[in-house]
Parts: structure tokens; C-alpha cells; sequence
């Protein structure tokens, strides 16, 4: 074997070493992702935006993460598919309307006074704005959301 053919061979074994690895991490994220153990919040919101940021910007469609104090439970939504109905109060004093579609997703055992984390897609509205899309997309096109209670994610 010539020197530049052994070269070749090493380049190719450390290029299938890195595919290797790559895919590996790539099955590992997706694993996570479905588990609702890793959520995409670097793909689905790169600017970092928060619950008050949107409401000051007017902004809509935007996924975020927050979290907050469960200060009201509502009657469920029942036109369309079904709609648990909760509003928190976050850390700064806006509140902000969740709507869990539990036609998708398990309904969360609530109470007033409950720490939540949720994560969904946000429409502003002038009361503080709205979170839906806090469960799995059924598609499987976009990361979906989740509801967390003392250490259970909902989605």
C-alpha cells in the first residue's frame, strides 16, 4: 500500500467515524424530541423571545416557554375539538390564557395555585395574550408543546 492510499483509507475511516456520530446524535435528539424529554426551543423560537416580550411587541405565532402560577381554572372549550382552559399569572403580573387541546393530549390535573411550565405557540390578545399548541403535533411537522406539573410533562 502506498503512503498516499493509506492517507486516503484514514481520511475515509475518520469521515465514517464523524457520519457515524452524527447520525447518532441526530436519532438520540429526535428519541428525546418525541419523548418530550428535549424540546426544540433553540429551532423554534432563536430569538429567546418570553410570554412578556411578545405581549409588549403585539407579536403572534411565536413559540415560547414560560411559566407561572395557575390563578383561575375555566370551563373547557367544548366547540371544536375540546379545550382545557387555565390562566397563569407569571413571575412579572401578566397573565396569560392557556388552551390544552385534550382531544390530543391527556387533560392536566390542575389547581388554583399550582407552579405550571408550559410551552406552546402565543397570540397576543390585550388581556396578556394566549398559549395553545401545548401538545404533540399528530403530523409530527413541528415539535409541538407541553403542559409540566410537578415533574409530569403533558403533551
Amino acid at each position: 500500500m502506498t503512503p498516499s492510499t493509506a492517507k486516503l483509507r484514514a481520511a475515509l475511516a475518520l469521515a465514517a467515524v464523524l457520519v457515524a456520530k452524527f447520525l447518532v446524535v441526530g436519532l438520540l435528539a429526535a428519541g428525546l424530541l418525541s419523548t418530550g424529554l428535549l424540546t426544540a426551543a433553540v429551532a423554534t423560537d432563536p430569538a429567546g423571545i418570553d410570554a412578556r416580550q411578545a405581549s409588549v411587541e403585539r407579536r403572534s405565532g411565536v413559540w415560547l416557554s414560560s411559566g407561572g402560577e395557575v390563578v383561575r381554572l375555566l370551563k373547557d372549550d367544548l366547540k371544536g375539538s375540546r379545550h382545557q382552559r387555565f390562566i397563569i399569572r407569571l413571575k412579572g403580573g401578566q397573565t396569560l390564557l392557556i388552551s390544552h387541546n385534550i382531544d390530543l393530549a391527556p387533560r392536566v390535573p390542575l389547581a388554583t395555585g399550582d407552579e405550571v411550565e408550559v410551552r406552546g405557540r402565543y397570540e397576543w390578545n390585550a388581556k396578556g395574550g394566549l398559549l395553545h399548541w401545548t401538545h404533540h403535533d399528530p403530523e409530527g411537522k413541528r415539535p409541538g408543546g407541553w403542559i409540566r406539573l410537578e415533574g409530569n410533562v403533558y403533551r
